[in-house]
């Protein structure tokens, strides 16, 4: 063999042996991706575990509901309340309180919770009643309608803070119930999406304050809105009168 074939044979293992390094070195990628993957796998199904003690504790009881609300502060808008019963062994990756979530995420979870649930339930009180009752009270009139929306009968509700006055259907109030019940939590995206979705279409047929992207809550924005273009049919009069006169 001459010194020409001895490069070009040198050449070509070389050549070779580059490409299984990077080979070599795809594959240990893959595999610290597929390890990364599992890990947060694992730490995800930790988190919603650790979301289950209120539905462990409760677990004698064939149904169990979690109760939530969307849409207290808004100046603008409905009170929405969700009511869910999710199946005991039901694992819905990323559920969480509905407002730690991306709205893409909160759709995704929405469509997911919709599909698994024994039953949804969700109730619905507008601006004029909260100026009539105040929004404490019309926030349990939605929380007993989407309790009565349900078609079956819960046996225990957990709710995020709140005990609902005329239920009575045993009720353990939660604080910050969103984030620790995955049966809150559920019923929080319920809520929350149905509302969005709501004053998205308000911002179609009520267009000038900005209800899609703000949702009726009182950013800077939609309160220079409010005090140029004066109050909508869906304002809530009781909340906006540092601001109209």
């Amino acid at each position: 063999m001459n010194k020409r074939e001895e490069e070009k044979q040198r050449g070509e293992q070389e050549k070779l042996e580059r490409k299984e390094e990077r080979q070599r070195r795809k594959q240990a990628q893959e595999e610290e991706r597929q390890r990364r993957k599992q890990e947060k796998l694992e730490q995800e199904l930790a988190r919603l575990e650790a979301m289950r003690v209120y539905e462990k504790e409760y677990g004698a009881c064939r149904y169990i509901c979690g109760i939530d609300e969307a849409g207290r502060g808004p100046l603008a808008g409905p009170v929405v309340a969700g009511a869910v019963i999710l199946p005991k062994d039901c694992t819905i990756l990323y559920l969480n309180d509905s407002k730690k979530l991306s709205a893409k995420r909160r759709e995704a979870l929405y469509d997911e919770i919709m599909e698994k649930a024994v039953a949804t339930g969700v109730g619905m009180v507008g601006p004029a009643r909260i100026d009539e009752i105040n929004i404490l009270r019309a926030t349990y009139e939605a929380m007993r309608m989407a309790i009565g929306n349900l078609k079956v009968q819960p046996d225990v509700l957990l709710n995020d803070a709140v005990t609902i006055p005329d239920v009575t259907i045993p009720q353990v109030p939660i604080i910050k119930g969103d984030a620790k019940s995955v049966s809150v939590a559920a019923a929080s995206i319920i809520a929350k999406v149905t509302r969005d979705r709501l004053m998205e279409e308000y911002d179609k047929v009520i267009p000038g304050y900005g209800f899609a992207g703000h949702k009726g809550y009182g950013t800077k924005a939609h309160i220079e809105k409010l005090k140029v273009l004066g109050p909508s049919p869906i304002h809530r009069v009781s909340f906006i009168g540092n601001f109209v006169s």
